[in-house]
């Protein structure tokens, strides 16, 4: 292949990086003979798709490889929320989402700022780290009381003691975003498969040299791993497992409702929004949590948790109690032991990369595909310190990590409760 990674990490080629012509758009049934790619990213959720975007728009020849459709899971089944002040991507992710409709060259429907209601003094208290927080980074924040919130929120009512109004943040709509991704992609001249299963890995000298799927062997010269929940099995066939826990995570849509000043408005233990037409998009715990990684979700139309979300989003719009639910749906999202993400080159081989942002990474997409090329371009991420991220905390991580946490044994007793 003409591409190779230098003893530094980066990128080349023999006149540097690949470069197709851009605004080529490649149909998948016309490269089928193509076998191989620079980068070849398994995994066409958000995450992976926003890597391919940021590695084609440089010229990179990029392959992202997905086993049904691109988006179909917890990606585009989310929240939309752009808001995550914890992240050392925030920044960037701040920076780049008011610029993602030009940058892309098609409408993600980012909506800017973004409101959160405290319905008791403690959260309240609670609520006010992320307004420190976002203070430190230079972002403002305004604390509100029952009557602004009668303004900003009216389809509230006055259960909610206070808020805080972000000058920061916004929302955004993953469906139209995840295709604004994979479009730009194909723009810049880089491939999708979908409908194609990746089934392991070709490796020789301590690197990967392709990727073993349904239509056969894929030759790389480095490898993306962004497969969501099935990322931890993928890893551990080079090495290096990525512990993550799998779960369903659903959320519902309501009927149109007047448009409110503002759509993103949290609270209640509730994330979502209120999309153009008016409906809204609520979901958040507890969730289904699976029994092995990677596992389907249950092919159910609705569970118990739909009735608990419903309740949830009544008291946190009471004007809006009468509202019915129209649709709802759920993502299998990963989560990593500590919640945080893992962006990080594999130890186990030269050439690969593995990225979870273990159940947030919608709103940092912009900012992890950013980090992901630097890492797989440079060797290093050059705008963020994102050694947080790395794999190397887990290693002493206790065998039985799952059953520790305890996470669906409270998962068990909220449903039962609600």
């Amino acid at each position: 292949m003409d591409a190779v990674l230098g003893d530094a990490g980066a990128l080349h080629g023999r006149d540097g990086p690949r470069v197709r012509p851009r605004g080529e758009r490649v149909r998948e049934a016309a490269v089928e003979e193509a076998r191989g790619a620079a980068v070849v990213i398994v995994g066409g959720g958000v995450t992976g798709l926003s890597a391919g975007w940021h590695l084609a728009q440089e010229g990179v020849d990029v392959l992202v490889i997905e086993k049904g459709m691109v988006g179909w899971e917890a990606s585009g089944r989310n929240g939309g929320g752009c808001s995550h002040h914890h992240s050392p991507l925030f920044l960037e992710e701040q920076r780049l989402w008011p610029m993602m409709d030009e940058l892309l060259g098609y409408p993600t429907e980012f909506q800017p700022k973004r409101i959160r209601l405290a319905f008791s003094d403690a959260q309240m208290t609670l609520y006010a780290r992320a307004m420190r927080n976002a203070e430190r980074q230079g972002f403002r924040t305004d604390v509100l009381d029952r009557d602004d919130i009668c303004e900003l929120v009216p389809l509230a009512g006055d259960n909610a003691v206070g808020g805080y109004f972000y000058h920061f943040g916004g929302h955004a709509n993953p469906h139209r975003t995840l295709q604004g991704y994979a479009w730009a992609i194909e723009d810049h001249g880089g491939r999708i498969w979908q409908r194609c299963a990746v089934q392991g890995f070709e490796t020789s000298g301590g690197r990967v040299t392709g990727v073993r799927t349904d239509r056969g062997i894929v030759g790389c010269d480095h490898v993306v791993i962004a497969a969501g929940p099935a990322t931890g099995a993928l890893s551990a066939m080079l090495g290096q497992e990525v512990p993550m826990a799998a779960a369903r995570a659903e959320m519902i849509v309501t009927e149109p409702l007047p448009l409110m000043p503002y759509g993103g408005v949290d609270g209640n233990g509730l994330y979502g929004r209120q999309t153009l037409r008016g409906n809204l998009a609520y979901g958040g715990g507890p969730h289904e949590w699976l029994q092995a990684e990677g596992e389907a979700a249950p092919p159910k139309p609705s569970t118990p948790l739909m009735g608990a979300i419903g309740r949830r989003v009544a008291e946190l719009f009471p004007k809006a109690a009468h509202a019915r639910i129209i649709r709802s749906w759920a993502g299998v999202i990963e989560n990593t032991p500590d919640g945080r993400p893992v962006i990080d080159r594999l130890a186990t081989v030269e050439n690969a990369t593995v990225a979870t942002l273990s159940s947030v990474g919608f709103g940092l997409s912009p900012a992890s595909g950013r980090a992901i090329r630097d890492l797989v371009v440079d060797g290093a991420c050059g705008f963020a310190d994102i050694s947080s991220f790395r794999l190397e905390r887990f290693a002493d991580l206790e065998p039985n990590w799952r059953d520790l946490q305890g996470w669906k044994a409270r998962a068990a007793e909220e449903m039962e409760a609600a």
